[in-house]
Order: C-alpha cells, then sequence, then structure tokens
C-alpha cells in the first residue's frame, strides 16, 4: 500500500499543504458534535499524528475509532491549530484490521509486568516502540563505529563443539529422541547429528580470534547462549554480544577502544533518539540524559582489582557481601565504586586468575590476569575483556589446570603455534547497553521476547 511514515510528515515542512494517505494503529479518539480526533501510530515516530474528521464531511464508520485498529487516512497535511506540529484533514478513512474491545493494551493495565505476559503485542505502548527505536539505532551505530575503523564484520558460528568460557553452562544441540538408547555418553554423541557433543554458543570469542590473527582487527555481533539459571534483572538465556577482537594488542589498547566504542554509542543515541530520550528522561529515570552525557564527557577511570578491593574492605560493612581478595565483584560493589568512588565509569583490571577465564593472559606475578572489567554508574558491569594469552605454554597449563580438554580446542591452540602474536578484545552485552541508555530497569523489557529458565513464551 502506498503510504507516506508519519515520521515523513512531523519531520519536514514541505509536507504541508500535500494530500498524502497515512496508515496507522487508533492510539486515541475524541469526539464531539461537529469534529472528531484520531491519534494515529505507525511506529515510525514517538509522536502521534492527529487526524481531523469533519463529521458533517465524512461519514465515519465506528470501528474505525476503535483503540488499537488499523486504518489508512487520505487526506490534507495541516499546519496544527496549536503549537508547531502537523496534521492530517481527513478525506476517507478506510479500516484495515478490526480491533475488539478485549484489545489487552489498556492504560488502566499497562504495568511492565502486565505486558511481560503479551510481548507479541507490549511494543504497540509508547515504552516498548522507543525502547526498540533505541535499539535498532544502538545495532547500527555498532556497525558504523567498527566498520569506519577497518574492522571486518565475522559471523561466529552459533553451534559448536567448544565452551569458551570453559564453564560447562551451554544448551546442548542433538537430533537424537529423548528415550535414546545408549550405554554411555560416547555411545550417544556418536549416533547423534555431529558425532560429537555440540552445543550452542557462549560466545563468538574463539572464532572472533581465528579471524583476527588473519585480519587484523574484526568483530562480531549476534546472539549468545548461557544455560545459567539467573532469574535476575540482568540476566537473559539468550541475548546478543558485541565481540571486537584485535590484533597486536595490549589491555592498554583494549581499554582504548571500549571506552572510544561505548561514548560513540552513547552519542548515537542521544543525536538520533532525542524525543525518545526525553521520553524515558521524565518517566522512566530522571536525570537520564545527563547520566549519558556525562559518560561522555568523562575520562574513564582505571583502577587494578587489588585496589579496589582495598577501597571495599574500607566499607564491608555496608555491604550484603563482604569482599576479600579473591572474592568476584557483586553488582552492590560496582555500584559504590562507580558512584561514590570515582563517580565516573571505571576499568577494573588485573583479576585474580582463579575468578577469570582460562584464555586471559597471565601477569609477571603468577597470581593476576590481563582482564578488565568496565563498570558504569547505575548498573555496574558493561564491558568485560582482556589481553588474551598468546604463550601456548602458559595457555595449556590453565586448561590443565581447569580439567578442561585440550582435544576440543585444538584449532584455538593452533593460533599460538603459527605465528602468535599479542591480542586482545572485549564483550559488551548488547541488550545492558540499551538498558543502560533506556533506563530500564529489567534485561526483559529490552528485547523481544525474552528467553530465561523457565520462560519461552
Amino acid at each position: 500500500m502506498k503510504h507516506v511514515d508519519i515520521k515523513n510528515i512531523l519531520s519536514n515542512a514541505d509536507m504541508v499543504g500535500r494530500e498524502v494517505v497515512v496508515c496507522g494503529w487508533v492510539r486515541t479518539f475524541r469526539d464531539s458534535a461537529q469534529v472528531a480526533f484520531l491519534e494515529l501510530s505507525d511506529g515510525s515516530s514517538f509522536r502521534k499524528l492527529q487526524v481531523v474528521i469533519d463529521k458533517g464531511a465524512l461519514s465515519l464508520d465506528p470501528e474505525t475509532t476503535k483503540l488499537g485498529a488499523s486504518v489508512a487516512v487520505k487526506g490534507a497535511v495541516v499546519k496544527a491549530y496549536k503549537g508547531e506540529g502537523k496534521e492530517l484533514n481527513a478525506k476517507e478513512i478506510a479500516l484495515l484490521g478490526k480491533c475488539p474491545p478485549d484489545y489487552p493494551i489498556q492504560k488502566k493495565r499497562t504495568t511492565l509486568d502486565f505486558l511481560r505476559t503479551i510481548p507479541h503485542l507490549r511494543l504497540r505502548t509508547n515504552t516498548f516502540a522507543a525502547v526498540f527505536r533505541v535499539r535498532s539505532v544502538a545495532a547500527q551505530a555498532i556497525h558504523r563505529y567498527f566498520h569506519e575503523r577497518g574492522y571486518y564484520y565475522i559471523n561466529a558460528p552459533l553451534i559448536t563443539a567448544s565452551d569458551c568460557e570453559g564453564a560447562g553452562e551451554m544448551f546442548r544441540v542433538t537430533t537424537r529422541p529423548w528415550n535414546c538408547a545408549a550405554k554411555t555418553e560416547e555411545e550417544y554423541y556418536r549416533g547423534d547429528f555431529f558425532g560429537v557433543k555440540a552445543g550452542l554458543s557462549v560466545s563468538g570469542q574463539l572464532e572472533g580470534e581465528v579471524a583476527a590473527t588473519a585480519l587484523g582487527k574484526i568483530y562480531t555481533f549476534g546472539p549468545s547462549f548461557r544455560a545459567e539459571n539467573s532469574n535476575t534483572t540482568r540476566h537473559l538465556a539468550e541475548f546478543w554480544h558485541v565481540e571486537p577482537e584485535i590484533a597486536f594488542a595490549e589491555l592498554c589498547d583494549v581499554l582504548e577502544i571500549a571506552e572510544e566504542m561505548l561514548k560513540y554509542l552513547i552519542q548515537a543515541v542521544l543525536d538520533e533518539c532525542p524525543e525518545e530520550l526525553a521520553f524515558f528522561d521524565s518517566f522512566v529515570e530522571k536525570g537520564l540524559i545527563e547520566k549519558l552525557t556525562h559518560v561522555l564527557r568523562s575520562d574513564f577511570a582505571v583502577c587494578t582489582y587489588t585496589e579496589a578491593i582495598s577501597l571495599l574492605e574500607k566499607e564491608n560493612a555496608r555491604f550484603a557481601f563482604p569482599v576479600h581478595w579473591g572474592s568476584d565483584l557483586q553488582s552492590e560493589h560496582e555500584k559504590y565504586l562507580t558512584e561514590q568512588v570515582f563517580k565516573r565509569p571505571v576499568f577494573v583490571t588485573n583479576y585474580p586468575k582463579e575468578i577469570k577465564s582460562f584464555y586471559m593472559k597471565q601477569n609477571a606475578d603468577g597470581k593476576t590476569v590481563a582482564a578488565a572489567d568496565l563498570l558504569v554508574p547505575g548498573i555496574g558491569e558493561i564491558i568485560g575483556g582482556s589481553e588474551r594469552e598468546a604463550d601456548l605454554g602458559k595457555l595449556m597449563a590453565a586448561m590443565s589446570e581447569r580439567g578442561m580438554d585440550e582435544s576440543a580446542y585444538r584449532q584455538y591452540l593452533d593460533l599460538r603455534r603459527f605465528g602468535s602474536v599479542p591480542h586482545g578484545g572485549f564483550g559488551l552485552g548488547f541488550e545492558r547497553f540499551v538498558m543502560y541508555c533506556t533506563g530500564m530497569e529489567n534485561i526483559r523489557d529490552v528485547t523481544l521476547f525474552p528467553r530465561s529458565s523457565k520462560n519461552i513464551m
């Protein structure tokens, strides 16, 4: 159907006086003796278009006025009777899709908890439509950032035989029936599709390293899957991951790129989604725009894990989870460091090797690895990265300490055998970034169909 997006009508001054067709869903209807008003949304912009109906000149089908109904309207674009905007004087209105009275999106029922029960309809609300416009802009900015800087976009496989994190939190991929008769695990997998144990990827990093050691600078951007039973507001079983990998790079280079990328993405959202951010600032998180602007203006702090623990130990009495050297940082610790101590984003570096992944470069002290987490005010960890261990012997020793099967990582180890180079990278949880930019507090509210334990609607 040939029509004009509402966004184009509202943003272009030369649309006034033109006759157009618009399509959209009815968001509100107001009636009076001589004139009626429809407010339409087609998803193209945060603002809605008001349609003015002269009841004396146009017969109005009651079905076209129902909340949620879809309609096509032909009419003339005019300056709004009040304010600086535009509206449409209707000449014809056609019903495209009826909407009955039991339409679930009603003002009195649109709590976030309720809307999570109808993910297929919740995008029709202001909040979720705005979230997903921000998400789209951020995704485009990711590709733009890396393309402008000479990175190559790599599509890492989603089905893999290796667990990048070495934590065993993979979803199993199989074609064998649930009641398959097999005497051993080896026999079970030998008869499966791939002939070996396979699962959904927890990260594209290992494959990213393969590409980076040939192409120099690459990034992956796609879904990752983790079968951890974490029913928190920050965890999903399926999430999107941005993972650059850079050859001939050390940890300091990784931190510089991570800071530059995050600021680039925030600036893109501020520039391209001003109406959405103003809405979130007013109704979701007061001070959101100032928070994001503060990040842009800040030089990110850097402190070692040991320094961070020392700062936190002085305040152990205030924490539900007291810290000590060797413990992992919890959300409350991350927020304290960013909001009370540094008052800006901070990279925490050089973590104990026991609490980090096997592939991270081992520092000369024998106790820590060249890892870094970026903590930001309001959410805590948003990026995790490291310099990778380029020494074959040290990498194999780390794998042996964890009881890992070297045969499953033969290709990864070959990268260290044949022309190894210093290299590093990081991962940005895309949904967490969208949360940060919108102020949404639950990660289930920034992805289309959230996947978590016992939830696959």
